[in-house]
């Protein structure tokens, strides 16, 4: 061994205290690569829903009645064990739930405070609940824990008391969810508490929460948040984020959102990365909206329901193909005609809203101008038939197809009569129709009009039937039982011209009796008025223009208001009605009633009625019908007094057919109906 090979150098003597040698010229490799430099690590991307998440009572918004129930009730000290937050989605229960607990379990900054409706945010408790991970506060999805052992591991939690808050908060999100067994595992926990534990549910489907469960919750109702506040919202979220939006652009966003917060800002976020470029966002318009959303911008829905109106069908049809270019969903596109329509529909009936905030500038302006060009009855039918298209291009293979034939339909009937000129028109005179000459023949259902015929059925014919010895009983003009001998070879014979009604004098006083002011009330299209009038208003005095009646128990007490309003306008300040405390007549509808039964009980009481029983004990009687009865089951006005009075020897005798008579047609009666 040599001495060099004894020597030991410093570098290579163990001693960890050494630093390593520094090469002095390149490896062997070559140059050792330089280490790199770790970059920051980028926090991950939140979406603004979450970015924006309220976190106090006042960052809520749309829900002013909640906050300052909840603000009350915290400075009080009157918090309940158990909240039901109820609403459509995105608008804030979930949100409202956490708040709720935080203020239950805040300390304060210095460890030291109690609950509060104003909750610090950096204690333990808040941050802890925050960030989603404190002990005591327990959140459950409904949706995927739906039954009684679920509920049963929330039981026995409440046995145990906090670990680290004040209280124990159990949040049950889409509670309503939960199967029935399990609501009633609930229940008694629910009712009875620990003093320690407080329940928090949120559902969007309230009425499929047991009411058991409701009533031992105090229930808030989150509303939809106004179009006007989630716009505002949305501009100052985009300020924040560096963002320029214009009004319009907003306002789209804030109208597809529908109400609901979350919705909306999800729309906002996508609109953001749309309408960014390079890292820098210019002024989003509405137009880039309104492609994004799939929507047709709002002042071609209005000139499209211009055309529509005016029955300029190449013009509405240029205006669906510009916006398919676009990418519009033209059945989309249906449903803004829709909500267009009942846009002005309501400037028509309430004209403040035309110098009101809470529609945009130009929808104002243009809907206030077709409010004025078009009547209710036309609007009320642009309603139903686009309602209907709307279904029908859901239904169809082709969704343009459909919704242009839609339009096409609407410009076509645009320039027909409403109902009511359709019934004056034929009123008039010579019976001929708007748009229809005088040789032109009336269409199905004009049937009135002069020199009109109408085919009278071979088996039914002025309330007589053709019958044989299985009796049918049938009423002809007074109350008889009636049969009509076969028609020869079946040929229908034509009935008589029915000469036309006058037209009524527009006066108070062609209404000559009480039956007549209940029939002229069916006649102003209030049913809900006639059919009170009818069931439950007994007369007491009538004396023109004067009349009293009194209104039967458990009926609408304003009905004397309610037809002195409709008749004051109908005829101005003619009629004066009265409410009375007298006994009065019977109802109208008592009186129909009563006319059925002494015709049932003549007809029971006849020989031959009596004898088909006999043979047919299992028979029974139908229905007894009376042609020469109005709507009410009454005769004529001068026969009323007669009939009302009287007993079975008011009634006509009754007619059966005879024994040799044809078969009805249909043969579908057997010895048991007659």
């Amino acid at each position: 061994m040599t001495e060099d090979e004894n020597d030991v150098h410093p570098e290579s003597s163990g001693d960890s205290r050494l630093p390593d040698p520094v090469p002095e010229g390149p490896g062997l490799f070559g140059d050792a690569p330089a280490a790199p430099v770790p970059a920051p690590k980028a926090a991950p991307y939140r979406v603004l829903a979450r970015k924006y998440r309220p976190t106090t009572l006042d960052d809520l918004i749309g829900q002013d009645a909640t906050v300052r129930i909840l603000r009350n009730a915290f400075g009080m000290g009157r918090v309940a064990h158990a909240f039901m937050l109820t609403g459509v989605r995105g608008v804030g229960k979930t949100t409202t739930a956490r708040i709720i607990a935080r203020a239950l379990n805040c300390i304060g900054v210095d460890g030291k405070g109690g609950p509060t409706a104003d909750p610090c945010g950096v204690c333990a408790n808040c941050t802890a609940i925050l960030a989603d991970r404190h002990p005591d506060v327990i959140e459950m999805d409904a949706a995927s824990r739906t039954g009684v052992d679920d509920v049963r591991e929330i039981i026995e939690a409440t046995r145990f008391r906090p670990m680290q808050a004040r209280m124990k908060v159990f949040i049950i999100d889409e509670v309503h969810m939960l199967s029935r067994n399990a609501f009633n595992a609930l229940l008694k926990t629910l009712e009875e508490p620990p003093a320690e534990v407080t329940f928090i549910f949120a559902t969007t489907e309230l009425r499929k929460v047991p009411v058991t469960v409701l009533s031992r919750c105090q229930r808030f109702d989150m509303r939809r948040v106004p179009q006007a506040t989630l716009s505002a919202h949305f501009g100052r979220i985009a300020e924040l984020e560096g963002v320029t939006f214009s009004d319009d652009a907003l306002g789209l966003i804030a109208r597809a959102a529908d109400g609901s917060v979350r919705d909306g800002l999800s729309l906002l976020d996508q609109a953001i990365a749309q309408g960014t470029l390079d890292g820098t966002a210019a002024r989003i318009e509405a137009p880039l909206i309104a492609d994004m959303l799939g929507l047709a911008d709002r002042g071609l829905v209005f000139d499209l329901l211009d055309a529509v109106m005016r029955g300029q069908t190449d013009v509405a049809l240029g205006i669906t193909d510009q916006a398919h270019a676009r990418g519009a969903d033209l059945g989309v596109m249906l449903g803004d005609l829709l909500e267009v329509v009942h846009t002005i529909s309501r400037l028509k009936a309430i004209p403040a809203l035309r110098e009101s905030n809470e529609l945009p500038e130009a929808e104002r302006v243009r809907g206030a101008a077709l409010a004025e060009a078009l009547s209710v009855p036309v609007l009320g039918r642009a309603w139903q038939m686009l309602l209907k298209g709307v279904a029908e291009v859901e239904m169809a293979p082709d969704r343009r197809e459909a919704a242009e034939m839609v339009l096409i339909r609407l410009c076509f009937v645009a320039d027909l009569p409403t109902p009511e000129k359709l019934v004056r028109s034929l009123r008039d005179g010579n019976g001929n129709g708007p748009g229809r000459g005088p040789s032109e023949a009336p269409p199905l259902g004009d049937g009135g009009a002069p020199g009109a015929t109408a085919p009278r059925s071979p088996v039914m014919d002025g309330g007589g039937v053709r019958a044989s010895s299985h009796v049918r009983i049938v009423a002809n003009g007074g109350v008889r039982v009636m049969a009509e001998a076969p028609a020869q070879h079946g040929v229908p014979e034509p009935a008589a011209p029915v000469p036309m009604m006058p037209e009524p004098e527009p006066v108070a006083s062609q209404i000559r009796s009480w039956r007549e002011m209940v029939a002229f009330v069916a006649t102003c299209r209030e049913a809900m008025l006639h059919g009170d009038l009818r069931l439950s208003a007994h007369l007491v005095q009538w004396a023109p223009p004067e009349v009293s009646f009194r209104v039967a128990r458990g009926a609408p007490a304003d009905l004397p208001r309610r037809l002195e309003k409709l008749l004051t306008a109908q005829f101005g300040a003619y009629w004066r009605i009265r409410p009375s405390q007298e006994q009065g007549e019977p109802t109208i509808e008592e009186q129909g009633a009563e006319i059925i039964q002494l015709h049932r009980a003549a007809a029971e009481d006849h020989p031959l009625v009596k004898a088909i029983f006999a043979v047919y004990p299992d028979a029974r009687m139908g229905a007894v019908r009376d042609h020469s009865l109005d709507e009410y089951g009454l005769p004529p006005e001068d026969l009323a007094a007669a009939t009302l009075g009287g007993g079975h020897e008011d009634v006509p005798d009754l007619e059966f057919a005879p024994l040799d008579a044809d078969f009805m047609d249909g043969g579908d009666l057997g010895p048991q109906d007659f």
